[in-house]
């Protein structure tokens, strides 16, 4: 298969999905070409609502046919559904407990040029202090797809933020090591423990195969399931590690760091570092010249376990 986005990959599990399953419904805020939603609206109308630009009504009407026996799948972007819908995905979906799979496309900062109001920096946050819902964020396509035809099945709220456009692989179609809230152990080393999430899983593999060229070992863990977060695989990272690095594509607050730094700090302290998106608007860019500039890529990953190591 080749490498598409992760957007396109939910699509494709859905479409496969919906044949057998008349009660999946995708929903999108005007946003199915964004969503990669498009082919599954042609071949399934009547298991298509377009809401409009209206994200609060999205989230409120995925939660009513949830109600009624509905798989919903809303589809909008991260930095809308995930701010403009809070109360509902708060109450609507996780306290009411309905089944609704919260599905935030172009995360992050893949919309790149149009700045902060379409820059979803807080969604980890947020969405993971909400009690009964789940996040997740995958790597790649083929860590989607995995993801995906769980989603389709179980009954649990859920928030997934996808990014925009196709990354490379992190595992072959063939070879995707996957459990159920489980991190992935990408690698294993003993000098420094990397966590990472969604898009930045990738760099920290880079990170790691720089490292080894240099003689130091490292641990990738992909902490696809942010919540429930797998502690258990941070701390065995964590004690066999001399430092830890935790990579996200997120403000320095309440994401996956906090999550890692906490973990770290109260069952096996060690050195242990955020590296993240900055506390302010970031620069204007697409995702690669964004992250190059804050230095969330292989090269930088690697130059900051160095100096944890060496300081």
């Amino acid at each position: 298969m080749a490498n598409i986005a992760n957007k396109q990959m939910i699509c494709e599990v859905l479409m496969e999905a919906a044949k057998k399953d008349k009660d999946i419904v995708v929903l999108c805020s005007d946003s199915r070409g964004s969503a990669s939603a498009t082919p599954f609206a042609n071949a399934f109308p009547e298991q298509f609502v377009e809401v409009g630009i209206a994200e609060q009504d999205l989230v409120g009407i995925a939660a009513g046919m949830a109600r009624v026996g509905k798989r919903t799948f809303p589809m909008s972007p991260a930095c809308f559904i995930a701010a403009r819908s809070y109360e509902q995905c708060k109450v609507d979906v996780a306290y009411s407990h309905t089944n609704v799979k919260l599905v935030g496309i172009s995360g992050g900062v893949s919309y790149g040029a149009l700045g902060m109001s379409h820059h979803s920096a807080q969604d980890i946050a947020c969405m993971s202090s909400i009690p009964g819902m789940r996040v997740y964020l995958p790597s790649d396509c083929n860590q989607t797809r995995k993801l995906m035809e769980v989603l389709v099945k179980d009954n649990e709220p859920a928030y997934i933020r996808v990014g925009r456009n196709a990354v490379d692989p992190v595992y072959s179609e063939d070879n995707v090591p996957f459990e159920m809230d489980k991190a992935t152990w990408v690698c294993k080393g003993e000098d420094v423990a990397i966590v990472a999430c969604g898009e930045m899983v990738l760099y920290a593999k880079q990170a790691a195969e720089i490292l080894k060229q240099k003689g130091i070992s490292a641990t990738v863990l992909d902490m696809y399931c942010v919540k429930p977060f797998d502690k258990a695989a941070v701390i065995e990272a964590a004690k066999h590690a001399k430092a830890v690095i935790s990579v996200e594509e997120h403000s320095p607050f309440g994401g996956l760091g906090s999550m890692v730094a906490q973990t770290v700090a109260e069952n096996c302290p060690k050195k242990c570092v955020t590296m993240s998106l900055p506390d302010e608007p970031v620069i204007t860019g697409n995702s690669k010249e964004v992250f190059a500039y804050y230095k969330l890529t292989g090269e930088g990953i690697a130059a900051k376990a160095e100096e944890l190591l060496n300081g």
